[in-house]
């Protein structure tokens, strides 16, 4: 018999964080608009435009059953070639949408959004496996964990952008990377170790927290807490961890910021962790 609890619960934070996205939205001024985030080439509109998109794709897909496009990928690349063109379709088309009417539709779709995700059994096969995870079927409770991923770090690139912090909360932030390191082990698939090799990996300051992963007869396992000992440890702050395992920054870019100790080697492969379609 199933638990009843699912391993990671966050279905209760989507509608927190819609939020705060509106009280956020609602607080720009057309020049904050305009600003340019960490996610590439988009802009502030450009990344609340997206956010949208999920709402409408979720609803359309998964509530009302209609899909218009399906992906036929044969591959994890073609996969994330899909949805890049899905998503830079919809953010070049809602540049015609001023932001009074993207507000008033994330008004509308958010709590619509929150509330088909609310009422999923959470150990139910969800329609999308997290292939980030490495997993090829996932149950809600995973799907619904990827979901409020992308609902923090999209609102966190429009407040990093505009210097307006509000979510980088033990709460918020917590659950949002606690999420995050369910990569971790798939990361490191391919590394050959003996088994009994523990890496850890700590994101600093009391909204952040420690996890490591062991290699074990099946393969690398995740646990909370720290090892008894480790092989590598790895400790990196916060802004720099949401950065680099959504692809916004690169193992380069943060290598001098990182606190190693132990296996150096081993250690880095945890910055090349991507927790996102990417």
């Amino acid at each position: 018999m199933h638990q009843l609890t699912p391993p990671i619960d966050v279905a209760h934070l989507l509608p927190v964080l819609d939020e705060q996205l509106i009280t956020l939205l609602q607080s720009l001024t057309p020049e904050d608009w305009h600003k340019q985030t960490v996610a590439k080439l988009w802009t502030v509109k450009d990344v609340a435009a997206h956010l949208l998109d999920g709402n409408i794709r979720i609803l359309s897909m998964l509530r009302d059953g209609y899909f218009g496009e399906s992906a036929n990928a044969q591959s994890y690349e073609e996969l994330v070639q899909f949805l890049n063109r899905l998503n830079a379709d919809w953010v070049q088309a809602m540049k015609r949408v001023s932001t009074y009417m993207l507000i008033l539709l994330h008004q509308i779709t958010g709590p619509m959004f929150c509330r088909y995700y609310q009422s999923l059994n959470s150990w139910d096969t969800a329609a999308f496996s997290v292939a980030w995870a490495g997993e090829t079927e996932s149950k809600n409770w995973m799907h619904i964990a990827r979901e409020y991923t992308e609902k923090f770090l999209h609102q966190q690139q429009i407040r990093d952008a505009v210097n307006k912090p509000g979510i980088m909360t033990r709460a918020l932030f917590y659950p949002f990377i606690n999420i995050f390191m369910q990569a971790l082990p798939y990361t490191y698939r391919h590394v050959d170790a003996p088994i009994g090799t523990v890496v850890q990996l700590t994101v600093l300051t009391d909204i952040g927290g420690t996890w490591h992963i062991q290699k074990e007869e099946m393969g690398w396992q995740l646990h909370h807490g720290s090892a008894a000992s480790a092989d590598a440890v790895l400790s990196i702050d916060p802004e720099l961890a949401w950065k680099l395992f959504s692809k916004s920054l690169r193992p380069d870019d943060v290598r001098r910021s990182v606190a190693i100790a132990g296996n150096e080697t081993l250690a880095e492969t945890a910055l090349s962790m991507v927790s996102v379609m990417a």
